[in-house]
């Protein structure tokens, strides 16, 4: 200082003057961007919520109108249990005379419950949740893995009953084997290439895909699958196979997704009778 006066070396007072024509445009930078993002993720939110609430209303309004003008005079209870009963009915009806479009439907179903699911478990909110895969999930369960799973259903019983004429308590047995060591294979790399397809990913990629996952997958399911298909094969009949197992896989999925959930760089995406293909967030699968 200098007769009272502040002396700034040339260096500090340019300093001074970049920080402060800097600071105003930076300040409003950052205000416009957050405000941008905060509308985008409203938007997001406002269409996700929609889509689910118009969902579950279509959903609960089908449930509970199957038997309107026919419960009068009926109890609650009676009532309750003759919802439920009917429904089933219903749906078997369904299944009877449209199977494999009713399979369809119900892996659809499935394989979108689970991708949610599984996004939810990772931290996703609500309003940040990928549609494109959901849809992605939507479209291998209906086109793939129903259609594919009624066929095999069929084939695996008139290959052990009328080729193989087994018919001893035991012959789920084999058919459990024959189901993780074939069909379970092939579902897998065909969930691996519905996926590469619908992501436009390369030939290449998607037979690395394949050949990286088909061992570890096989492996994965062994954690599981051998005690459900006990069931499955055991107790429940030919065609609603699919139905106990998709109903497994939302469990299954949620488990994986818990397991997955440490790792922020990796989705899990239901596949494969939910065992984890692992979609990274560049497209790729580990």
């Amino acid at each position: 200082a200098a007769d009272g006066v502040l002396l700034l070396e040339p260096s500090s007072l340019a300093n001074s003057i970049i920080s402060l024509s800097e600071s105003p445009v930076t300040s409003v930078t950052d205000v416009t961007t957050n405000a941008i993002q905060s509308r985008s993720f409203d938007k997001d939110a406002i269409i996700n919520y929609s889509v689910f609430i118009i969902t579950i209303a279509i959903v609960l309004e089908h449930i509970f109108s199957v038997d309107i003008g026919i419960t009068r005079g009926f109890t609650p209870i009676e009532i309750a249990e003759r919802i439920a009963l009917d429904n089933w009915h219903s749906y078997t009806h369904i299944l009877s005379t449209a199977p494999i479009q009713t399979k369809a439907v119900t892996s659809a179903t499935v394989y979108t419950i689970g991708d949610i699911i599984a996004q939810r478990q990772q931290g996703t909110e609500v309003g940040k949740l990928d549609r494109w895969r959901i849809v992605r999930s939507l479209a291998a369960g209906g086109i793939g893995h129903g259609p594919m799973s009624h066929v095999w259903y069929h084939l695996s019983d008139d290959l052990f009953e009328n080729f193989l004429h087994l018919h001893a308590w035991w012959d789920f047995l084999p058919k459990i084997a024959v189901d993780q060591l074939v069909f379970g294979p092939i579902w897998n790399n065909s969930y691996i290439l519905l996926l590469g397809a619908m992501q436009l990913q390369k030939p290449e990629q998607i037979w690395e895909d394949m050949k990286r996952t088909t061992i570890p997958l096989v492996v994965s399911g062994l954690k599981l699958w051998p005690f459900v298909h006990c069931i499955t094969y055991g107790l429940i009949p030919v065609e609603n196979r699919l139905l106990w197992v998709d109903a497994v896989e939302i469990l299954w999925v949620t488990i994986l997704a818990g397991e997955a959930s440490g790792d922020s760089d990796k989705d899990v995406d239901v596949g494969a009778d939910s065992l984890a293909a692992v979609e990274t967030n560049d497209g790729s699968l580990r």
